[in-house]
C-alpha cells in the first residue's frame, strides 16, 4: 500500500489524492502541515531533501517527490495515462504548462491569500503579476477547451488532474472565472467523473488506512 505524505489544503497534494481516488488505489495518508514547518524536520528531510509535499512512499524507504511525477507513476497502466505516444506527449505538454504558467500564479495566489495569515499584505507587490500571468494561463486553457472536452486523448487524464487542482480554487484567490465559460464547463465535467473527490475529502472507509499526523508516522 502506498504511503502518501500530503497537506489537505495543498493543491499539489490534492492532485495525487484525486488521482488515487479516480483509480481507487488504497493508500495511507499522512498529514504534513507545511505552515507549521513539519516538512522541514530532520525526519522529513531525510525522506525528501527538498522539504516539500506531496511525497509518495512506494516501497519501504523508496520515495517519489514532485506532484506531476507522482501522477505519472500511479497512473501508468490505468486510463489516466494515455497509451499512444502522441497522446502521452500532449498530456505531458499540458502538465509542463501547469507547472510553468498556472501553478506559479494561481498556486502562489492561493497559498498566500488563502492559506497564510496576513499573506495578502506580505505579497501586495506580487499580486498584480500573479493576476496578469494567471489570467493569461486561463485564457490559453479557455482557447483549448472551446474545442476539446479534456486536455489530452479525448478523455480524463493526469493532465486534467494537474490543471484542475489550482484552477478549481481560482475564485477563492481573487480570480474571476466568469469570462472563461469553457474552463467552468470543464471544471464541472471533471467533478462529474466517477471516483471524483473534493479537496477536503480524506480516506476514512475500510478500504483505506486512516490519516496520521507526521509526528505519528
Amino acid at each position: 500500500m502506498y504511503k502518501l505524505y500530503s497537506m489537505q489544503r495543498s493543491g499539489n497534494s490534492y492532485k495525487v489524492r484525486l488521482a488515487l481516488a479516480f483509480i481507487d488505489a488504497p493508500y495511507r495518508a499522512i498529514e504534513v502541515d507545511i505552515l507549521r514547518g513539519e516538512s522541514r524536520t530532520p525526519e522529513f528531510l531525510a525522506k525528501n531533501p527538498s522539504g516539500q509535499v506531496p511525497l509518495l512512499e512506494i516501497a519501504e524507504g523508496r520515495y517519489l517527490a514532485e506532484s506531476n511525477a507522482i501522477l505519472w507513476y500511479v497512473a501508468v497502466g490505468t486510463p489516466l495515462a494515455p497509451e499512444s505516444r502522441m497522446d502521452r506527449a500532449e498530456a505531458l505538454q499540458w502538465m509542463f504548462f501547469e507547472q510553468h504558467a498556472l501553478e506559479p500564479n494561481l498556486g502562489a495566489a492561493y497559498f498566500w491569500l488563502c492559506l497564510v495569515r496576513g499573506g495578502r499584505e506580505l505579497q501586495t507587490h506580487a499580486l498584480d503579476d500573479w493576476m496578469e500571468r494567471g489570467y493569461a494561463a486561463l485564457q490559453v486553457m479557455e482557447n483549448h477547451l472551446k474545442t476539446h472536452e479534456f486536455f489530452a486523448a479525448n478523455q480524463l487524464t493526469v493532465a486534467d488532474i494537474a490543471l484542475y487542482a489550482y484552477t478549481h480554487v481560482a475564485e477563492q484567490c481573487d480570480f474571476d472565472l466568469s469570462s472563461f465559460p469553457s474552463v467552468r464547463r470543464w471544471l464541472r465535467h471533471v467533478e462529474q467523473q466517477s471516483g471524483f473527490v473534493a479537496m477536503d475529502w480524506h480516506p476514512t472507509s475500510s478500504e483505506y488506512d486512516t490519516i496520521d499526523v507526521i509526528a505519528g508516522a
